[in-house]
């Protein structure tokens, strides 16, 4: 059994808090009010001659529940800081141009319905212009050679002014009715319109008509989750790398990677040998050689994303990361070609690594710490995204030979400068046959070893999204450990960033490994002298709603759950937009895995006090997941209290309901297991 302190700054913090804070009774939390204080920092971009860095930044209004979302400018030696929009509508994604003396952005202003291209000079003063009028709406914005390309959801049958009129049409009608004759039908939280079609679209940088990319081939971004991952541009404009479905059959997608010259209109599939997904389409500085993630595994998302080089000439492919067990992401050329750097997710942290371009071999850059949102300057300045369970995401410049960070601004300071935070660690134990698990230990301000503690022990989603060393606004640690908890998250089998295998351990049997997992993790608790094992509690949202769902009938040491967002009827997900198993391993008449797994199963067993949690907009697991297990809990008498958001998805977003969320969970788990005083 192995325990690892974190970093010298969660040492300092909890002797800091445990001399000043004495019996734990009076400091100043990390409460629920403080998170929607703080100002929600985007990645940064690096203007590519260097000295500009842009990163958006998103504030919140809790009296009016409204966000805004505002542009600044740093600079790449932290010596400046000041917002760059100043327009109320504020402005997202940033590009520059290839030279630096242009920023480009989305915002909506003026007369605009939908976001719009805007830009700003950098070199000298002046306002934001708008360069397209597109009554669909411009995102996920790049800029490559003298055009701005954007992705718009449209009407394929019609021209602008025509959907204009359409868009009209639609918001004076009084049907509300949706109609399908084909998948998908929604994403998350919004419905889908079968008539309309994600394409690429290009425009003179400054402004002029603008040209159908992707559309005149016949083939159509991702109806769900089209954006700027979905393409590239090389640098010299000569061609285009899109993600398209090439089986388009309506049911199960196989996405592919196109290349296609502006103008023409017909559009290579360049990957049609490979069933699984193939993503993230980036081309090299000199635009001789693409780079993309490609999985092997068709219908799971989590299976390894390996990195692929396709030589633009000759189309020869070669896999560079073969014989690495990890997944590339967040990736990024070196300005020299020589190379890549990725955000990548390695056990328990999302760390930057530097992949060889010739060896494919992969260098750690950072250690602790999460990193993300890489952006490089051609001198080959690196700027990311940096967080911690103990800060929210900062902007940083980092060394690409150490790894050293340092810091380019100072947002939420002020906010955090009275904020009393409690400490965390790395431990691992012994999970599911023998195998060693890690989890991430966060202890209360003012611990004290000699006490003994409450525990809540927190079950993350996925269930492939590994906890990593980053700052969660929605389940934050910190702050249930301010109300006077150990509180855990643990990386159970089938979490992302310790291997394949790890990972897909738990397929197509979602139950056993991580249940067993789960009580072995309480179990390792209960032999620490400062845990009280009979005030333990626990709780998770979507996969972690449905381990909780196991846990109401299964042998377990908690005392009460909290069980938001759960898969617990895996016939009734069926009505959701991904279906759990149905794609990978069949559909539910086809085998009897379902009956196997399905927590609904087991509901004449269930013993255990539980708040459920749901919102009505949840078209990832469809809200009436939420009631049937409040439903069952009432029928078999047992303790439960059902919270619901009429106007949430998935995840509670808006500051007054997350402040209720926080109190409900705060209320539920404190009658079943005393916090410490």
């Amino acid at each position: 059994m192995k325990r690892f302190l974190m970093v010298g700054l969660a040492l300092f913090l909890a002797t800091g808090c445990a001399e000043a804070n004495g019996n734990n009774e009076d400091f100043n939390p990390l409460s629920k009010e403080v998170l929607w204080e703080m100002d929600r920092l985007g990645s940064p971009v690096i203007s590519p001659a260097g000295g500009h860095v842009v990163v958006p930044v998103t504030s919140y209004d809790v009296d009016s529940d409204e966000a805004t979302t505002h542009l600044w400018l740093l600079n790449e030696d932290g010596e400046r800081q000041r917002q760059l929009t100043r327009h109320e509508a504020g402005g997202s994604n940033p590009v520059f141009s290839p030279d630096g003396s242009w920023l480009a952005f989305t915002s909506v202003r003026g007369d605009d319905e939908r976001p719009q291209v805007y830009r700003l000079p950098m070199d000298a003063p002046g306002e934001a212009e708008q360069i397209t009028e597109v009554p669909t709406g411009a995102g996920g914005i790049k800029w490559a050679g003298e055009h701005i390309y954007f992705v718009s959801s449209i009407w394929p049958d019609k021209d602008w002014d025509e959907m204009a009129e359409k868009i009209q049409e639609e918001q004076e009608d009084p049907v509300s009715a949706h109609a399908w004759d084909d998948l998908p039908y929604s994403f998350w939280d919004h419905w889908l319109d079968e008539a309309r079609e994600n394409h690429i679209f290009r425009i003179p940088a400054d402004g002029g008509d603008i040209e159908a990319i992707t559309q005149p081939t016949g083939l159509q971004l991702s109806r769900s989750g089209a954006g700027a991952g979905s393409y590239d541009v090389a640098p010299d404009e000569s061609l285009l790398a899109f993600q398209a479905d090439s089986a388009r059959d309506g049911v199960s997608p196989e996405y592919d990677l196109f290349l296609v010259t502006p103008g023409d209109d017909e559009a290579r599939n360049i990957t049609a040998d490979n069933e699984a997904p193939d993503s993230n389409p980036l081309f090299s500085p000199d635009s001789r050689t693409l780079a993309f993630t490609r999985q092997h595994i068709r219908g799971f998302y989590a299976d390894q994303a390996q990195l692929m080089f396709h030589d633009v000439d000759s189309g020869e492919q070669r896999m560079m990361t073969e014989d690495w067990d990890r997944s590339v992401s967040g990736l990024i050329w070196a300005p020299d070609g020589s190379g890549l750097y990725g955000a990548i997710d390695d056990a328990g942290t999302n760390r930057i690594y530097f992949i060889d371009g010739e060896s494919g071999e992969p260098r750690a850059v950072t250690g602790d710490t999460n990193f993300s949102g890489l952006s490089i300057s051609d001198d080959g300045v690196l700027v990311a995204s940096n967080q911690s369970f103990l800060y929210p995401p900062r902007t940083v410049r980092v060394d690409g030979d150490r790894g050293e960070a340092s810091r380019l601004d100072d947002f939420n300071d002020e906010v955090l400068a009275d904020v009393d935070l409690g400490s965390y660690e790395s431990v691992t134990y012994e999970g599911y046959g023998g195998q060693e698990i890690q989890m991430w230990v966060h202890y209360p301000p003012g611990f004290d070893e000699s006490k003994e503690y409450p525990l809540f022990l927190l079950i993350h989603g996925g269930p492939h999204n590994g906890i990593t060393d980053g700052f969660h606004f929605r389940w934050n640690a910190q702050t249930f450990a301010s109300w006077g908890y150990v509180t855990a998250w643990h990386n159970f089998h089938g979490s992302s960033g310790f291997g394949q295998e790890f990972t897909d351990a738990i397929n197509p049997d979602w139950m056993t490994k991580p249940y067993t997992d789960t009580v072995k993790a309480a179990e390792w608790f209960a032999e620490q002298p400062w845990i009280d094992a009979d005030r333990m509690v626990a709780g998770g949202g979507s996969y972690g709603g449905y381990l909780s769902s196991v846990l109401l009938a299964k042998e377990h040491p908690f005392n009460a759950l909290v069980i938001h967002a759960p898969v617990y009827n895996l016939y009734s997900q069926m009505s959701a937009d991904f279906a759990v198993h149905s794609e990978r391993f069949g559909d539910f008449w086809e085998h009897d895995i379902y009956e196997q797994i399905s927590p609904h199963y087991l509901a004449g067993d269930f013993h255990t006090p539980a708040l459920v949690i749901h919102g009505q907009k949840d078209y990832r697991v469809p809200v009436g997941q939420g009631f049937e297990i409040f439903r069952t809990l009432r029928h078999q008498g047992i303790d439960s209290r059902m919270l619901y958001y009429p106007d949430e998805n998935h995840w509670i977003l808006k500051p007054n309901n997350s402040i209720r969320w926080y109190k409900e969970v705060r209320d539920w788990i404190g009658e079943y297991a005393e916090p410490a005083r």
